[in-house]
């Protein structure tokens, strides 16, 4: 069982950065990706970046160049940066985890708000 604890959110003005921090209980090892996710009021939630064990990187085209993951497996812990915030990246920020490319992710923290507004 993997438990992760999401920190970081908060309220920050347009065109600022945020850090997001996610804590997983046990190996990350064992875990072959890690994802942020969000969700704004009524929208869908949408992954917005992940990085496998091997340290391959995606990203949601409406954050590239914008967002920086990463992962510390010494640490247990992954972080999304987020530089150059948008009003309509406002959102709850959930990390998540699966432990194989062929299963969904299944792990999943409680969520971090996210505001970005003026």
């Amino acid at each position: 069982q993997v438990q992760l604890v999401e920190s970081g959110g908060g309220l920050v003005q347009p065109g600022g950065s945020l850090r997001l921090s996610c804590a997983a209980s046990g190996s990350m090892s064992s875990l072959y990706a890690m994802g942020w996710f969000r969700q704004a009021p009524g929208r869908q939630r949408e992954l917005v970046a992940a990085v496998t064990r091997g340290g391959i990187t995606n990203y949601a085209d409406s954050v590239k160049g914008r967002f920086t993951i990463s992962r510390d497996n010494a640490k247990n812990a992954v972080y999304l940066q987020m530089n150059s915030l948008k009003p309509e990246d406002t959102a709850v920020y959930s990390c998540s985890a699966k432990i194989s490319i062929l299963r969904a992710y299944e792990y999943w923290g409680q969520g971090t708000q996210v505001t970005v507004s003026s």
